[in-house]
């Protein structure tokens, strides 16, 4: 190490400091994350309401035909906002269509919220053989991607609705297919 940075603001005592002090605001940010968005099973009333009123918006499909979430009331459900152009999400889909494959005849359906141009959206399952259900939002739809605590907006944005309608879990970012089917599987034994 040359001798400038040996004393001074560069020194290795002041540099680890810096490192530490970098490591505890990283660690804090981290924590809040994971609790602000992920809440372990502690699901608001806000939240519920939130769960119902999309339940029973409707939302057209990719030929305009209106859809409702309620149809698939019974099942267990795992609603997934997402855009084209968002790459976690399009990340995520092949993940999304495996476990679509692995779980629908036990009774799960992944339907896909688009928040984007019905036409992109329509040119890229087409692309990809995206082989769930897709919706396309609207500005409604970002309002309940708030009540359901997505208060940021972060994509892609999933919920896990038991067989009653009741949240299981809300996750915002891209999930793997062991985090989703570590939520599943006790809801299917229900």
């Amino acid at each position: 190490m040359p001798a400038w940075m040996r004393s001074g603001p560069w020194s290795p005592a002041v540099n680890r400091r810096v490192q530490a002090g970098v490591f505890l605001v990283v660690a804090a940010l981290t924590g809040f994350a994971g609790f602000y968005f992920n809440r372990g099973g502690l699901i608001s009333p806000a939240v519920e309401g939130a769960a119902q009123r999309l339940m029973s918006t409707s939302l057209p499909d990719l030929s305009g035909k209106p859809q409702t979430l309620s149809q698939w009331h019974g099942k267990v459900l795992v609603v997934n906002f997402w855009a084209t152009w968002c790459a976690p999400c399009r990340e995520e889909i092949p993940t999304l269509m495996k476990v679509q494959m692995k779980y629908a005849s036990n009774g799960v359906e992944i339907v896909g919220i688009a928040l984007d141009n019905v036409d992109k959206v329509r040119d890229y399952a087409k692309e990809i053989r995206i082989d769930y259900v897709l919706l396309i939002g609207g500005v409604e739809t970002l309002s309940v991607l708030k009540d359901l605590g997505n208060r940021a907006g972060v994509l892609p944005f999933t919920i896990v609705l038991d067989r009653a309608g009741k949240v299981a879990r809300a996750h915002a970012g891209a999930l793997t297919e062991a985090s989703l089917s570590a939520v599943l599987v006790p809801l299917l034994s229900r």
